[in-house]
């Protein structure tokens, strides 16, 4: 609020002091609450009127948080209307806060299933804790957005996750044009803001930015194009840009460290020779470690190599297990399926990736940096026959593809070490069905579910060693065509859903 404003609605003699001063702002605020306050209430009644015009464009927006969001779970949506975004996530526990007391009365009657309440984030009166907290479309009428986010973090634990969806700024003229053809519900003052601005904001309240992710190109249906604009080239590079509604997924940050007990999972087929090295040359981190190595049917005596190793170091906790299905995808389903661990990791049995280099994946989800952290081949420079030159290609193309596709960054997709909390896996293994059973390297069940989950993901770059023992199992041209549909697969799923 400007010291102008504020000169308006407080005397003269106020402002000789500071404290007059502070006075002058708080009551100009106040009013300004006020106004905004009338003006939703007047427009309660004709809010599904609004709503009713839009039936196309309410329906895009509720399929994009019905991705975001999946059903049975505590949600907080603040700015909460009549309620009927609320509904759409069909919650386990669903709380509601709007400043209007006439569109609070209207959800009430409307879904007495949930809790709404007349009032700011600062009056909620709950000491529930949510796993979704939704801000459609009200950042850009708040007047402290920094204290709002602030006041926002006592509803948080570390797996909340924030959805703010804004609107454009590209498009607010437009939208007036709406509100005055009484096409759209009319706003107050808006903040446009810009995702630079929101992350800026988030960065200062110790919020992490997930991703960014950005849908409608045409708010109407127009007799099927609409659907192949919105579906398709909303999607694309530069037209992505030009959409109406932005999306913002966020973390809360609390800083806190904790040591975790700790799997370490050995897919191994044809390894004889490195699986001693796998357990002698990791070191010992975390408050407990255990090591699970899952044998899928070698022909060197890998099994019986496994079971020496536990004989010979019988303080160390190791298991074994032999697969029964195919591919390293079932090998990690059932070794993380048999974890006892707080923390799940991959160390592929070729060594390829050092052992010496999984205290770095520890401390970072230890540290609260990530929530799926991925080892990164690419950053480094590699020994000279750790990959071959037409892998090197590939795997750059597709960390350029996936991190369009993913909406978060991934340089290397296939790097075999992977990090991430047992709780966050059986969260994607329970949403498994989205995706199906359709990947045999278990890299895409895994990164595609944690996007799907919305976990904070984060590269560690490692060296990438060359082999020492045995043959690498990659057939680069069949694995090439394989990587190539789950592109398509992903292009489906996610991007083109």
């Amino acid at each position: 609020m400007s010291w102008r404003l504020a000169i308006i609605w407080s005397s003269n003699e106020a402002f000789d002091t500071p404290r007059g001063r502070r006075l002058g702002i708080r009551k100009a605020i106040k009013k300004r609450m006020n106004e905004i306050v009338k003006h939703y209430d007047a427009l309660a009644s004709t809010r599904d009127q609004y709503r009713d015009k839009n039936k196309y464009y309410y329906a895009l927006l509720h399929e994009q948080y019905a991705y975001l969001i999946p059903p049975g779970k505590k949600v907080l949506e603040v700015g909460c209307g009549t309620g009927e975004l609320l509904k759409a996530f069909n919650p386990s526990v669903g709380y509601g806060v709007d400043i209007s007391p006439e569109m609070v009365s209207i959800a009430r009657q409307k879904f007495p299933q949930f809790s709404f309440q007349a009032g700011e984030i600062s009056e909620l009166k709950t000491d529930e804790k949510f796993d979704y907290i939704i801000l459609s479309g009200l950042l850009g009428e708040l007047d402290d957005i920094q204290e709002f986010l602030r006041q926002l973090k006592k509803f948080c634990v570390k797996d909340t996750r924030i959805i703010i969806e804004y609107y454009s700024y590209f498009w607010q003229y437009l939208l007036k044009v709406g509100e005055r053809l009484k096409l759209k519900i009319p706003q107050k003052i808006q903040n446009w803001l810009t995702s630079e601005d929101i992350k800026n904001f988030l960065t200062l309240t110790d919020y992490d930015l997930i991703k960014v992710e950005r849908c409608i190109l045409i708010p109407k249906n127009i007799w099927g194009i609409s659907y192949f604009i919105n579906r398709f080239v909303a999607k694309l590079p530069v037209f992505n840009a030009l959409t109406l509604n932005h999306f913002i997924v966020a973390r809360p940050v609390f800083g806190e460290e904790r040591e975790c007990s700790v799997t370490i999972l050995v897919p191994c087929r044809n390894e004889k020779g490195n699986i001693e090295q796998a357990v002698v040359r990791t070191p010992v981190f975390g408050k407990k470690q255990e090591f699970i190595f899952v044998e899928g049917g070698s022909k060197d005596g890998t099994f019986e190599e496994v079971q020496r190793v536990i004989q010979k170091y019988p303080r160390k906790d190791i298991r074994l297990y032999k697969q029964t299905g195919k591919g390293k995808g079932d090998a990690v389903r059932l070794g993380f399926s048999q974890a006892a661990g707080e923390l799940l990791m991959i160390l592929d049995a070729d060594l390829t990736v050092s052992p010496e280099d999984l205290p770095k994946f520890y401390e970072a989800i230890k540290k609260n940096k990530g929530e799926y952290v991925h080892g990164s081949r690419l950053v480094y420079p590699m020994e000279k026959e750790a990959m071959r030159f037409l892998n090197l290609l590939a795997n750059k193309f597709f960390g350029i593809l996936f991190s369009w596709l993913l909406g978060q960054r991934f340089k290397d997709t296939l790097c075999g070490t992977k990090v991430l909390f047992r709780h966050h896996y059986q969260e994607i293994a329970a949403q498994r069905a989205y995706f199906g059973d359709f990947d045999p390297f278990g890299d895409f069940d895994l990164i595609f579910g944690a996007t799907k989950l919305n976990l904070k993901m984060i590269e560690i770059p490692i060296r990438y060693k060359e082999r020492r023992y045995g043959t690498t199992q990659i057939q680069r041209f069949r694995h090439g065509l394989l990587l190539l549909k789950m592109c398509f697969f992903a292009m489906k799923k996610i991007k083109f859903r």
